[in-house]
């Protein structure tokens, strides 16, 4: 069957059964069931084929890890680490390479292979959409299409945009749409392309500039008033929110007091949005960044994240025990943190 034939016998099948997808398959691949109240990952990422060769041939950071990706295989080291859900999201390099025609085409895309995987591993996976951005207009097509067609769980989005970040005015029609929409925003770093992505020769980009770069779009949407304007996105922001703990003296200033960090933050402040985002484990699972977390947000906001293929499920959940959680906090963690966002879940 020719790409076009399958497309449009996959384009079909939604339009026929509306909320209840059903993709072709080669292969049975739903027998995989989850482990009962397992943990939820909101941080895990997949690409299709085509994507994954597209990375390979532009080389970009960690391509060579994409090369042996497959659902299965992804299936087999969350079932090793008891994670029993995982959210799937785009990562670097993303799909915008300047080209908006191209954007749009990549956009569609890898929602429908995702929403594909979502299909023939039912209850393994939720999808979190990517956006054709900078493109306003494709972006709110697309998100009605991932929403009501596709049935996504939210988006994943790259913290920026070259000299663009997530408060940009020029996105306010998209994430106004998303508020409406009640949705879920999940944020993965990305070396700045405005500004030579790498600074310091020799240090990879993952070292500091993926970090530094959640932590400026946090910055950004909360000094640019949209997290104020947007109070019903439920914002994820990968790598434990990377710097954010470390600014919280120069971005905070009194609010980061002992005093107020004891008290509960007025409406609206920088803290009171901090405190209202979510912060996942992904290369964070150690007593420095859990702990600091802890203290500025609560673990209440801390939710379990891998960065699959990046990451092990099981060794973030081995050392999720050592970074001085309580039990109650680590069952929080591991997955009633996600469910406030998922309750679809729960059962």
């Amino acid at each position: 069957m020719n790409q076009i034939q399958s497309r449009r016998d996959f384009l079909a099948g939604l339009a026929g059964l509306g909320a209840s997808i059903i993709f072709p398959s080669s292969k049975s691949l739903g027998q995989s069931s989850a482990p009962a109240a397992g943990r939820i990952d909101v941080h895990h990422h997949f690409g299709s084929p085509a994507w994954i060769s597209m990375v390979n041939t532009k080389q970009t950071q960690g391509y060579q890890t994409w090369q042996p990706y497959t659902p299965a295989r992804a299936i087999e080291d969350m079932d090793r680490g008891g994670v029993s859900t995982a959210m799937i999201s785009i990562t670097t390099p993303g799909i915008w390479f300047g080209n908006i025609d191209e954007t749009r085409r990549l956009a569609r895309r890898e929602n429908e292979y995702g929403a594909r995987i979502v299909s023939d591993y039912k209850g393994r996976f939720g999808l979190l959409a990517v956006l054709p951005l900078p493109d306003v207009d494709a972006s709110l097509r697309e998100i009605e299409y991932a929403f009501d067609t596709l049935k996504a769980e939210g988006v994943g989005l790259l913290s920026n945009w070259r000299d663009k970040w997530l408060g940009d005015e020029s996105f306010t029609p998209v994430l106004d749409e998303l508020n409406r929409r009640k949705a879920i925003l999940y944020t993965h770093g990305a070396a700045p392309g405005c500004c030579g992505g790498n600074f310091l020769p020799g240090v990879n980009e993952t070292t500091i500039e993926y970090n530094t770069d959640v932590s400026r779009t946090i910055i950004n949407l909360i000094s640019s008033g949209t997290a104020t304007r947007t109070p019903d996105i439920r914002y994820i922001m990968s790598h434990g929110g990377g710097t954010i703990t470390a600014l919280t003296g120069r971005f905070l200033g009194n609010e980061g007091s002992a005093e107020n960090l004891a008290r509960t933050p007025q409406p609206d402040s920088k803290l009171y949005h901090l405190r209202r985002f979510y912060y996942d484990t992904a290369a964070s699972t150690n007593p420095v960044n859990i702990q600091s977390l802890k203290m500025l947000v609560g673990a209440s906001q801390i939710v379990f994240g891998t960065d699959h293929p990046f990451g092990n499920s099981a060794n973030i959940a081995s050392a999720l025990q050592k970074v001085g959680l309580t039990p109650e906090e680590l069952r929080g963690v591991d997955r009633e943190n996600a469910l406030r966002m998922l309750p679809k879940y729960r059962g």
